[in-house]
């Protein structure tokens, strides 16, 4: 090679290597994706990662395998509206009134001129979509909806992309899907009625037709209102008979959308809320899972649950995206059997403990209402197969994330939510110093200490056989040698109670924790 071509080549080779040094240098990486897989219902003994036997959940597992299991992970509550509303706010929802088990008509109780979770994500250049159920109510807030008009104040307003949900949950009305502000498959000739207090139109009910019916209610849950798909629901509908869906395909139209959402988000950073249905009542798997558990339609719809997680694994993987998605899974309380339809849950389980170890369940101040199932996948940043036992709260995710992307939090919003990021994808295995939960009664928990204050409401729910966790007594367990809370220490160490108790008024007062 003579020297003069020899110079020309070295230029042009140092040119190509700057170019793409200079490439590299100024490419940024890319921020992780976050999927949020919200189970409904889901105890901490139901998926084989947690120690069941009797069911498998190897799509769930997964998560466990090649990321981190919490044990020690809750929500704020022992039932789904109150939990929500934490995991949206930052804010324990005791603290506002109107954050109980909400109607399906009911007003949107979340702030929309406050930080939200997905508002977090907005904030730091995402993309975010909810999917499923919402539950937390639509419109603006002392004015009844209008169900024959674009329904303007819901998940969009408080920081939601995209949106495609039910208005509260499958047993109850009106059993419509709504993508952003529209019902899905509205027609102005059939015009929608919602009364949850009398009848409207001429619908059978499963009071007056229990013969229509396919599934039957238990006695005195009140699922014996207007009769869709032939199950009796709460509350009362007239009209959209095109819009109504079949229980059947929830499951299967969620998961679509989800799919299709993060297809369309696949080349910038989006969060994903995936609010499942499963494994609420009514339970009404797909035909495929129909018997499939021989645990009846409970089992049924766990492993229904298990398949969807599995296809969202899938759709990552064939998107190349598996490797920058932080994949979130838990739920929003503890488990139930009977909650209100005769699907033979009970005599079905066959030996399943759906709460594992710990007492009570949905409804309860036990950690059987509110101490649940939380894996993270992380792939590359979270060491496969890791355990830990910190304690954290779901009401934490707020907080945690904007820590992730270095926003600071208002003193005035978020007032119970802590940074706890590391905690979250496994880089320290402590938590919370201590957490207030919500069951009947309210509780503390610091270390390993358990107070429950005193509750003068029943200890026992018949109806769904679950103890509440009420006692007029003060109650004090050792969660490191008691997770099922059958020693009450109280009397033999009033101090500590004491100390718990002025710990846990001060937090009421003060109106925030943070």
């Amino acid at each position: 090679m003579k020297i003069h071509n020899f110079g020309a080549y070295f230029l042009m080779v140092l040119t190509s290597f700057l170019s793409i040094s200079e490439s590299i240098a100024q490419r940024k990486p890319q921020k992780p994706n976050v999927i949020f897989i919200y189970a409904d219902d889901l105890g901490y003994g139901d998926l084989s990662a947690y120690g069941a036997t009797k069911i498998s959940t190897p799509n769930i597992d997964r998560l466990a395998n090649e990321g981190l299991k919490l044990t020690n992970a809750h929500t704020t509550s022992g039932t789904c509206t109150p939990s929500r509303y934490a995991l949206m706010t930052g804010n324990y929802p005791w603290r506002k009134k109107g954050t109980g088990v909400l109607p399906g008509n009911a007003s949107l109780i979340i702030p929309t001129d406050k930080i939200t979770l997905p508002l977090v994500f907005q904030n730091a250049g995402y993309k975010t979509g909810a999917v499923g159920k919402w539950h937390l109510g639509l419109g603006t807030p002392g004015k009844d909806i209008n169900w024959n008009k674009p329904i303007k104040v819901g998940p969009n307003e408080v920081g939601f992309d995209y949106a495609y949900f039910f208005p509260a949950t499958s047993d109850r009305v009106p059993t419509v899907f709504i993508e952003n502000h529209d019902i899905v498959g509205y027609e102005k000739e059939d015009p929608i009625e919602v009364n949850y207090v009398e009848k409207v139109g001429k619908e059978p009910t499963g009071k007056d037709n229990p013969e229509l019916l396919k599934l039957q209610a238990s006695p005195d849950h009140g699922h014996n209102n207007t009769i869709v798909n032939g199950i009796g629901r709460i509350g009362y509908m007239s009209g959209g008979k095109q819009a109504r869906w079949t229980d059947e395909e929830i499951a299967h139209v969620f998961l679509s959308k989800a799919e299709q959402f993060i297809e369309n988000n696949q080349k910038n950073p989006f969060f994903l809320y995936f609010s499942l249905n499963d494994i609420h009542v009514p339970r009404m798997p797909s035909t495929e899972f129909k018997g499939k558990s021989k645990m009846g339609l409970r089992g049924d719809v766990i492993l229904q649950m298990d398949w969807t997680v599995g296809e969202i694994l899938k759709k990552l993987e064939a998107l190349h995206l598996d490797e920058n998605t932080i994949v979130i899974f838990s739920s929003d309380n503890g488990p139930v059997l009977d909650d209100g339809y005769a699907d033979k849950a009970v005599e079905m389980a066959a030996g399943h403990k759906p709460a594992g170890a710990l007492r009570g369940g949905k409804y309860s101040a036990f950690e059987g209402g509110s101490r649940v199932p939380w894996l993270v996948r992380w792939t590359g940043s979270i060491k496969p197969g890791t355990v830990s036992n910190a304690l954290i709260c779901q009401v934490d995710l707020l907080s945690s994330f904007a820590q992730f992307f270095q926003q600071k939090i208002a003193d005035t919003e978020a007032t119970d939510s802590f940074a706890m990021m590391d905690a979250l994808i496994g880089k320290t295995k402590i938590g919370r110093e201590s957490l207030v939960k919500q069951g009947g009664a309210l509780s503390l928990t610091k270390g390993n200490w358990k107070y429950i204050e005193p509750n003068t409401n029943q200890a026992y729910n018949k109806l769904t056989g679950t103890e509440l966790g009420n006692d007029p007594k003060h109650q004090l367990y050792d969660l490191s040698k008691d997770i099922g809370e059958k020693n009450n220490l109280a009397d033999q160490n009033p101090n500590k109670v004491k100390q718990m108790a002025e710990e846990l008024a001060k937090i009421k007062e003060q109106g925030g924790s943070r």
